[in-house]
């Protein structure tokens, strides 16, 4: 076997021509006498490998902040590619980084800047991938954590993430280091295409082609152009604008900066004044625990609510809430936030006019929504904010500042978009027939719940009393490929129920099953679809589709015992936010959901399910650790005291 020569050796000359000893910087290290004798040798080595790395050494010695981010990929000085990311949503964020660190050092202090990449839902959507998607939060949450107190010389943090995992891990983070200041900068969000299909619509270009609803050539230059500027997340309203939204609202972020269009002056903006707010926290002994609450935490889930926001924040919002030390939402506080909070942000997915965030901005984003939200008594604006101050008095700036009236021009001028029509009162929501975000069916198939985002429900498929009402036959998947497959191949019809068992954190990680929600959703017949799962959606899912079932299949749920023509009732009124999903008959028999308990009870579970062989040991891993944590429900922590007591007995 032989091997190429340029690969053993190299044919530049330049290469034999070894340095082997340097000066080293000029100057001295700003060493006193009580440093050498009293402070660790980790702190004096510090100061050397600063001066290694180039830094002044006449400018050691001044306070260091630290900026962790979710940075990929590898950009040229002009912007073009040189090694690509794995999404548009960290390919800029070394931008962010780099305004921050310049103003830091502006400020006389020295800026640390590490990194912890992230993946892209929609690049694993269908594969292997997405097994490690939801288990990625954890882990990159620890990594940050430990990079966080691998610089105990660090007076604050700054952290910057975008998208679907990232910001929630990031968010972890902050929350898991509560006696430092910490701000969040969002990564933002990409533009849409001015003519075209926006990144949701385009993950579908295959079950339209295979329907011949769309032609190749259609197919291949929609796609091409779908990301209209190089960076920020997805234009619509799904997790990864979700997150940024969450964490300003929980007061992390300074006012009116998630959704912010990346690469613009008003984003890099946004980095400088986040890098002052930083000092001014340090300066003032202002800690993330001074900003985290259970009142803020209820403050996220009001705005959640008010916006229509991803269920995924389910997961991630009792996440935060666990790393800061708080007590975890419970299904019965997202229930009773939702009925309180109404909906009144028209963006994509849940319509009706469908804008993209960038008008959500525009608009106000958060501000805006939550001087609606205080009106209706929902919020409580005594919380704290990284500003320093109160969010009342955030509120107070926001509802007269010239940035309101300034940005809200904008959108008039330059989309011809009335800013009142995307951000609407309460009063004209209703009128426009906006209703509340989630719901939290329970029946037979789901004894520990489920949920499902009722707004995004087509309207036409509802009856006048608000409420969603299917009987139909089960058509039940043990794998989300087969059940793609039985999409492309026409195999599914108007009526049926989907059943997708097996695809929770013990079979594939909790998979996000996009593919499937979004095919649903752009072919005709898919509205008179719905789907089950103890998977998870994206953000971006529309339609009947309920999710989140518990206990999940391969943890004895009865989901995982229905049969292929099971007949299954589904119910979600959207006005009272109460559903249910039963089964409740085989073949021609029918039955109440309470005989339809005591049949799934004597039946054994399916023989195809099982976790999936492609399923990773880290995986595996995650999923036991979470479940011993409280599940999916508990926001798939790890909860190191009740994991502590299993493994002890």
């Amino acid at each position: 076997m032989s091997i190429r020569p340029d690969i053993l050796d190299s044919e530049l000359e330049q290469v034999y021509d070894v340095q082997t000893k340097a000066a080293g910087p000029q100057g001295a290290l700003p060493l006193t006498a009580e440093m050498l004798l009293n402070r660790p040798s980790g702190d004096i080595f510090g100061l050397t490998q600063d001066a290694g790395m180039g830094w002044n050494p006449r400018e050691l010695g001044r306070p260091e902040f630290l900026i962790i981010s979710t940075q990929g990929g590898l950009r040229a000085p002009d912007g073009k590619p040189i090694a690509l990311g794995f999404h548009t949503g960290h390919w800029e964020i070394g931008l962010l980084v780099e305004a921050a660190a310049r103003e830091f050092r502006r400020l006389e202090t020295i800026p640390f800047a590490a990194f912890c990449s992230d993946p892209c839902d929609g690049r694993t959507q269908g594969t292997t991938g997405m097994f490690d998607s939801l288990p990625y939060r954890n882990d990159a949450a620890i990594v940050f954590r430990r990079l966080i107190r691998s610089l105990p010389s660090a007076r604050g943090v700054l952290g910057i993430a975008t998208c679907d995992k990232g910001l929630p891990a990031m968010m972890l983070a902050l929350a898991g280091v509560p006696d430092l200041p910490s701000v969040l900068v969002p990564g933002g969000v990409t533009l849409p295409p001015a003519t075209g299909e926006d990144a949701g619509a385009i993950q579908t270009i295959g079950a339209r082609f295979a329907h011949g609803l769309i032609s190749l050539t259609d197919a291949a230059e929609l796609g091409c152009r779908a990301c209209a500027s190089p960076g920020g997340g997805c234009q619509f309203f799904g997790t990864a604008a979700t997150s940024q939204v969450i964490g300003e609202a929980l007061g992390l972020s300074l006012p009116h900066s998630a959704l912010a269009p990346s690469g613009q002056p008003v984003w890099t903006d946004m980095a400088i004044r986040s890098a002052r707010s930083l000092l001014e926290l340090q300066k003032r002994g202002l800690r993330t625990r001074d900003i985290l609450s259970p009142a803020s935490i209820r403050n996220a889930m009001a705005v959640h609510a008010a916006m229509g926001g991803s269920t995924n924040l389910l997961l991630h919002i009792p996440a935060i809430a666990h790393a800061a030390g708080l007590p975890r939402p419970t299904v019965r506080d997202w229930i009773e936030i939702n009925r309180q909070a109404p909906r009144i942000v028209d963006v994509l997915p849940n319509g009706p006019a469908h804008h993209p965030t960038i008008r959500v901005f525009l608009a106000g984003g958060v501000p805006e929504v939550m001087l609606h939200l205080q009106e209706t008594g929902v919020l409580d604006v005594s919380v704290r904010t990284v500003t320093g101050a109160t969010l009342a008095e955030s509120l107070d700036w926001w509802r007269s500042s010239e940035r309101r009236r300034r940005f809200r021009d904008a959108l008039l001028k330059r989309d011809e978009v009335d800013p009142d029509s995307v951000i609407m009162s309460p009063t004209a929501a209703r009128a426009r027939g906006l209703t509340s975000t989630l719901t939290f069916p329970v029946g037979n198939l789901a004894p520990k719940g489920s949920v499902i985002k009722s707004t995004a429900i087509d309207p036409t498929v509802v009856d006048s009393d608000g409420v969603y009402r299917k009987e139909g036959p089960a058509r039940v998947f043990a794998s989300e490929k087969h059940a793609m497959t039985a999409i492309k191949k026409g195999a599914i019809q108007a009526g049926d129920i989907m059943i997708l068992a097996g695809c929770g954190p013990m079979g594939t990680g909790m998979e996000e099953t996009y593919q499937l929600t979004s095919a649903l959703k752009h072919l005709p017949f898919g509205k008179h679809v719905a789907l089950i799962t103890d998977a998870r959606f994206s953000g971006v899912s529309t339609g009947a589709c309920i999710g989140h079932v518990g206990p999940e299949a391969l943890a004895g749920g009865p989901v995982g015992k229905l049969r292929e023509g099971d007949w299954i009732r589904i119910v979600v009124d959207r006005q009272n936010l109460t559903g249910s999903i039963d089964f409740v008959g085989e073949g021609s028999q029918r039955f109440s959901p309470a005989e339809g308990a005591l049949v799934l009870a004597r039946r054994p579970m399916r023989d195809d399910l099982m976790a999936s062989p492609a399923l990773p040991a880290d995986t595996r891993l995650w999923a036991a650790l979470q479940q011993a944590g409280g599940g999916t429900w508990g926001g798939c922590v790890y909860d190191v005291e009740a994991i502590l007591k299993k493994l002890t007995g």
